[in-house]
């Protein structure tokens, strides 16, 4: 006879593991004529005496007979919500850290153009989703070649139709950099992992308008600025750029002094989620980012235009 483990996968090495258990209904008939059969997706909270017990995420712990387990297997952690949020909405929730960003919808894909800041991320088409409309692309390259001798940009997720249409129309890698990852992380994790690194020789400049705000950190020593940074909130979200530290003041955790300080000004706005973006050729910074609870979402590219001839 097979031991409950060699049967169908599971047994007291899955106790506090996320499973999915598949059970006979005794007393019931199922639609083909046969035994009635029901699946459970919950944590195995004990595996004894004949029985697993299995919590559900909703409702009361459910008690199996081990004789009525008809297959199940383990299966990964539910992601938290954060991470459940589409990487479109994520991307424009991040636009707040750009508050005078110029916007036009093409479908689902988003024209953006910053006056005063010249970060890819401010002056590309968001082409994440459906455009909508035939030659898009075209259009796209009509509103970033002005004025003339602008080098349209698109931000793709790699593999999707978005990434191929313009790939088909020539478009080539913006550079050599490698894809960009969209980074969350909870904010009361990064809290902990930040204590005491907050300073109150960070000076902040903060604008609110609407339920969202901004805030521009700057530490100086000696009268001197060495560090700053910028984080924006909206939505229950704080998300940061442009951690900057003179090269002459590095490894002196001064970036992460100025990152306490705006997490702190996020944290008192309401946020709940922390998010950046980082390179993924960046080992030093995702290593830093991975240290102090970022995950990363997903992953997304720069694609340009190809030269005029």
């Amino acid at each position: 006879m097979p031991t409950p483990r060699e049967a169908h996968g599971l047994g007291a090495h899955v106790i506090g593991q996320r499973v999915v258990v598949r059970r006979l209904v005794r007393g019931e008939t199922g639609p083909s004529g046969g035994p009635a059969m029901t699946d459970l997706l919950g944590v195995c909270t004990a595996w004894a005496d004949g029985f697993c017990v299995v919590q559900p995420e909703v409702g009361d712990p459910v008690r199996i007979a081990l004789a009525d387990i008809v297959s199940g297997k383990p299966v990964p952690p539910r992601p938290p919500t954060r991470h459940r949020v589409a990487p479109r909405e994520a991307q424009l929730r991040a636009m707040a850290l750009f508050p005078d960003l110029e916007t036009e919808e093409l479908g689902e894909w988003v024209l953006r153009r910053s006056p005063t800041e010249g970060a890819r991320r401010a002056n590309s088409v968001l082409a994440f989703g459906e455009p909508g409309t035939l030659g898009a692309v075209d259009l796209v390259r009509d509103f970033y070649a002005r004025p003339p001798g602008s080098r349209p940009i698109a931000a793709v997720l790699p593999g999707t139709a978005g990434e191929a249409a313009f790939l088909e129309r020539g478009w080539v890698p913006e550079s050599d950099d490698a894809d960009t990852l969209f980074q969350l992380a909870g904010v009361a994790q990064v809290r902990r992992r930040l204590s005491g690194r907050a300073s109150d020789a960070v000076r902040l400049e903060e604008s609110t308008s609407g339920g969202a705000g901004l805030a521009r950190a700057q530490l100086a020593l000696d009268g001197e600025p060495v560090a700053s940074g910028v984080a924006a909130y909206e939505r229950d979200w704080v998300g940061f750029r442009s951690i900057e530290v003179a090269p002459t003041h590095r490894r002196r955790g001064l970036g992460l002094a100025v990152m306490a300080t705006l997490l702190e000004w996020g944290a008192e706005q309401g946020a709940t989620t922390a998010y950046l973006q980082v390179l993924g050729q960046n080992d030093a910074a995702l290593g830093l980012y991975r240290s102090l609870g970022f995950g990363t979402h997903h992953a997304y590219r720069y694609l340009a235009a190809p030269a005029e001839r």
